[in-house]
């Protein structure tokens, strides 16, 4: 399953990524096309903008959701985790404290 996650991931961030780089370019024709101040390309490059801006919106959105999704369920097992086991995971943190503290008041 984490495997199928960061697969999904990775072909999501790269459709972000030729989304943003396709975002980019619209907002260079768009400033050119201001810059000219003809109404006919104006328009054109900000309708072409706009839909390029809602599609990266999408994408994202839908890039976001699975990740949230693992977060929540990770975050979840762990609660219960340490619901479950609550003394060892003291011990863990105070053993942990020690440690860093140790460490630092070496330097």
């Amino acid at each position: 399953m984490p495997i199928t996650s960061v697969n999904h991931m990775d072909r999501a961030s790269s459709r972000l990524a030729g989304d943003f780089r396709a975002i980019i370019a619209d907002g260079e024709e768009l400033l050119h096309a201001v810059a000219a101040a003809s109404g006919d390309s104006f328009a054109e490059a900000r309708a072409t903008f706009e839909s390029r801006l809602v599609r990266a919106r999408a994408a994202l959105a839908e890039a976001s959701q699975p990740l949230t999704e693992s977060t929540r369920r990770t975050a979840a097992d762990i609660d219960e985790t340490l619901r479950g086991n609550a003394w060892t995971a003291v011990g863990i943190a105070i053993a942990a404290g020690v440690t860093i503290g140790l460490l630092t008041s070496r330097r």
